[in-house]
């Protein structure tokens, strides 16, 4: 069935040039005008692995912070950050635009980068040395001490969330998907993209983290600070090869709207058709049987269906912004079962570092960096990015005969399951770690760490790609950064949820599980807690994927709705005729 769409959707949905007039495509726009882009988030992802996956040690040795709350800093950084990524696609749904959006934040993370330098380069801002801890009673970092800390990371969170919520949006935009040339070259954009930020995150744990631990903190995150700076620099020299979306008002608006005048109808009747809702032959979003009773909010009643009254979005909702507010409903069981595998991914950024710090980390006469160690998490991510894209892929399409090889849904559910053997590999490792240290043997080599970071780096490869080409995919397009945002909220929620387990488990084991020092604590029970929780979330996951329709579902649904409408009504004409004509007869 084709769709009629109103000049309003057609504009809003055109790409303009930097003047605002429609692009040329042949000068605007594609892999170069992507790649421009994609330089933001690369260096927001060096500035962001950079200090994540080595802050846990600053935090323990420098500042002299127990394990569990370092860890928890950490994590509640992390989620911070993938939180306000919610509110950086709200602005650029709602007012700014993607462009300045990200022009924007990535200023904002540049400044935090660069206090976060100031603030481990002075000396005030750090308690006395201590020289053994396993002697001596370290003093911890005062309030004062770590106040600028806080600040500096809260400003790079604020930054960060603004670009990672509008960047593959923005990307995504450089590519016309109506253009069957550039259609394909789209199939590839969010592989492409993740193996780049993966590159970023590769020089960060490796480039990076030894010179904050060997050379010193202010020139590691002064680094960090010049590459954000240059990434502005680069987003806006390309300012006239983009192609821009208008932004189209608030996506909460929208929603909070449909709610509220569903509840506010729902005493009036349905219509005899779905034909009779508000807009329902200008609706650019074939409309659905799913969650009915948000139908109410197009219902037009007398009052709504009075002159100047249809147009007023606060009296009657189009069919258009209904079906969109249920495809943002229809995310949200996909969403709760991917929070867990953020939270098993956040211990590859502290726990599993404080295993490092731990064990033997000499290779010949150099001595890696605990935080360094986190490069297999990135080259495994690596590795099975290209593979998802050179080898998975065309091996799944013929099996399955689907272009697209492997759905988004299929890939969340392949990295889940890797999340949880990187938990029963990660618990294996450490008792045996422990169980060496207790009986006085040789240290353990850090080596044995790689499988964990192997096997979860590979879920983030298919967890990552498939979640945001979910959320991008399924979500409404005027909602495109704010479905990013809800993605990256999955994230949040899986850090925020790593500091909430730990501090349960350390007042249920009385901290026996998650000592200060990890020799003396039961850190694989943990482990354990995490892949039997990986394996009920799973089961979840399953049943909520089978049910779920993809959009391109959703068109066939709507043929057999109008189907059946046309043939109830059909029946209900019989029926009455045949009543009529008993009625005469009699």
């Amino acid at each position: 069935m084709i769709m009629a769409v109103s000049k309003a959707d057609k504009d809003s949905a055109v790409s303009v040039d930097y003047r605002g007039n429609p692009v040329d495509n042949s000068k605007t726009g594609g892999w170069l005008a992507a790649g421009l882009i994609l330089g933001t988030e690369l260096s927001e992802r060096i500035c962001v692995m950079g200090i994540s996956m080595n802050l846990v040690t600053y935090l323990t040795r420098i500042l002299h912070l127990s394990s569990s709350q370092s860890a928890n800093t950490v994590t509640n950084f992390m989620g911070a950050l993938n939180i306000l990524a919610l509110f950086g696609g709200f602005l650029a749904d709602a007012k700014l635009g993607r462009f300045l959006t990200i022009a924007i934040f990535a200023s904002i993370c540049a400044v935090g980068v660069t206090l976060l330098t100031i603030a481990t380069s002075l000396p005030s801002m750090k308690p006395p040395k201590c020289v053994d801890p396993s002697r001596q009673s370290c003093v911890e970092a005062t309030g004062s001490q770590l106040a600028m800390l806080y600040v500096a990371l809260y400003t790079i969170a604020l930054g960060g969330g603004g670009i990672k919520s509008n960047v593959s949006g923005f990307g995504s935009d450089q590519f016309d998907t109506s253009d069957p040339k550039e259609e394909k070259k789209m199939v590839y954009f969010f592989n492409r993209f993740y193996f780049c930020i993966s590159l970023g995150s590769l020089f960060a744990v490796t480039v990076l983290v030894y010179i904050q631990d060997n050379v010193g903190r202010g020139l590691g995150y002064g680094i960090s600070a010049g590459t954000m700076i240059i990434a502005v620099v680069v987003l806006l020299g390309g300012t006239t090869l983009y192609r821009y979306k208008k932004p189209q008002g608030s996506p909460l608006t929208v929603i909070w709207r449909v709610v509220f005048l569903a509840i506010k109808n729902r005493n009036l009747p349905y219509p005899a058709s779905p034909v009779s809702l508000n807009e329902y032959s200008n609706s650019k979003v074939p409309h659905t049987t799913k969650f009915r009773l948000l139908d109410k909010a197009a219902v037009l009643d007398d009052y709504a269906a009075s002159d100047g009254k249809k147009t007023n979005p606060w009296i009657v909702s189009t069919v258009t912004q209904v079906e969109e507010v249920k495809m943002v409903i229809s995310l949200i069981p996909i969403w709760s079962t991917c929070i867990l595998f953020w939270t098993v991914y956040s211990q590859m950024n502290t726990f599993t570092i404080e295993q490092a710090t731990l064990m033997n980390r000499k290779v010949a006469r150099f001595t890696i960096p605990a935080g360094s160690f986190s490069v297999f998490l990135f080259l495994s991510i690596l590795l099975f990015t290209s593979l998802n894209e050179r080898v998975i892929v065309p091996i799944a399409r013929k099996i399955t005969h689907d272009p697209k090889g492997l759905r988004s849904l299929q890939r969340v559910g392949i990295g889940l399951i890797l999340s949880i053997i990187g938990m029963v590999a990660s618990a294996l490792v450490e008792k045996r770690r422990r169980n060496m240290h207790q009986n006085e043997m040789m240290n353990i080599s850090a080596f044995w760490l790689v499988p964990q970071f192997f096997l979860v780096g590979a879920g983030e490869a298919f967890a990552y790609v498939g979640q945001l080409e979910f959320f991008i995919r399924e979500a409404p397009e005027r909602m495109k950064s704010m479905s990013t945002g809800l993605f990256l909220s999955t994230l949040a929620m899986g850090f925020f949820m790593s500091s909430v387990l730990v501090t349960l488990t350390d007042m249920a084991t009385d901290s026996r599980w998650l000592t200060n020092n990890l020799n003396k604590g039961k850190l694989e029970n943990f482990y354990g807690l995490l892949a039997i929780l990986g394996v009920l979330n799973f089961v979840i996951f399953l049943f909520l994927a089978s049910r779920h329709q993809y959009k391109v579902q959703n068109y066939n649904v709507e043929d057999k709705e109008i189907e059946n409408w046309n043939t109830e009504m059909v029946d209900d004409i019989e029926v009455k005729k045949a009543t009529i004509e008993g009625k005469e007869e009699a």
